[in-house]
């Protein structure tokens, strides 16, 4: 079954009735879907250079159109990094390492030990979105969500060309 378009952006806004969602999430995905969704997607930023692949709200992996480089870009316009590393390394970090600062979002005695848990908040060092949150314990590296493999799901999955990229200088 094909969804339209604006099925496809309720689902993208959150608007989606519960039924319509079981069903996208419980059925195969339509040829087109993924294509619509870009497209949706595109239409709502500032700019225009090409969204590759969506990693989460507000954040993308895109090719600049000055010079086919892929970078993971915040809505905002703010270019992290280059697509193959962690943008977090990039991104203004908040760390909620002691108790107060845990109990600014957790009521007094629900909060972690600090000692044993922090929260890690990365920011858009551009326009302040809060792009993710991690809960590791105070000494843990930062984690790396996934490293996609675009080639692969391109053209072996959607069956699409791969967009084109140039390597970062």
């Amino acid at each position: 079954m094909a969804y339209t378009r604006a099925k496809i952006a309720d689902l993208v806004d959150g608007k989606i009735d519960h039924d319509t969602l079981h069903q996208m999430l419980s059925t195969p995905k339509d040829p087109g879907r993924f294509v619509t969704y870009m497209e949706i997607l595109q239409d709502r930023v500032p700019w225009d250079d090409r969204i590759v692949l969506p990693l989460g709200p507000k954040l993308y992996i895109v090719q600049r159109k000055d010079n086919k480089q892929w970078k993971i870009r915040c809505e905002c316009g703010h270019d992290f990094c280059d697509w193959r590393q962690n943008w977090k390394l990039f991104a203004k970090v908040h760390v909620r390492d002691t108790q107060q600062k845990l109990e600014e979002i957790y009521p007094r005695l629900m909060a972690q030990t600090s000692t044993w848990q922090v929260l890690r908040e990365y920011y858009c060092p551009e326009c302040g979105t809060l792009h993710d949150v991690e809960a590791p314990t105070p000494w843990y590296p930062v984690i790396r969500d996934f490293e996609p493999d675009i080639d692969t799901f391109y053209k072996d999955w959607l069956g699409l060309a791969v967009p084109e990229r140039a390597e970062a200088a």
